[in-house]
């Protein structure tokens, strides 16, 4: 191969990533929107999957109650990322993301379903594979996944009848 041929292909290959680069950094969506305060549809998908993985037996078993209570779950969930100093929601937003695309979901999680579509089962095998794994950076995804959710779930006074928590004392 002659050097002018070889500087042809390289610039070409060069544009041809350049163009795919930008193209799928259009598709890709935050996690969070409005100032990184609110899930996006993906993400909130995703927090209700891992929800319903970490919470499962813990949740009403009545469809409507179960769907009320992820809902106001995802609310509240809402609120306290809306809390956090800014550089940390826009680190949670970037994992957001990540997790929301198929390669990234793949790789961090082990998960070949979409959040929407994966069984109880297959997101508790992946957050269980992960609390495991070798790699720290998929520990520290789940630790975020995880604690996010359970800090939530169980700072609210209407989970504690759940667990069989009676609430705090009052101290004479």
């Amino acid at each position: 191969m002659q050097r002018r041929s070889l500087l042809k292909l390289g610039l070409g290959a060069g544009v041809v990533l350049a163009v795919a680069g930008g193209a799928a950094a259009l598709l890709m969506k935050p996690g969070l929107h409005e100032d990184n305060k609110k899930l996006g549809e993906p993400a909130r998908q995703l927090m209700r999957a891992v929800a319903l993985a970490l919470f499962d037996g813990l949740l009403p078993q009545e469809a409507a109650a179960r769907e009320a209570r992820l809902t106001l779950h995802l609310s509240q969930l809402e609120a306290g990322i809306a809390g956090f100093p800014p550089a940390l929601r826009a680190e949670l937003s970037q994992v957001l993301m990540l997790l929301d695309t198929a390669p990234g979901r793949l790789g961090l999680t082990g998960l070949s379903s979409d959040w929407a579509k994966a069984s109880v089962a297959e997101v508790q095998a992946a957050l269980q594979a992960m609390s495991h794994s070798s790699l720290s950076l998929r520990q520290q995804v789940y630790h975020a996944l995880r604690d996010l959710n359970t800090l939530i779930f169980f700072n609210d006074p209407s989970s504690w009848a759940l667990v069989g928590y009676p609430g705090p004392r009052t101290i004479p």
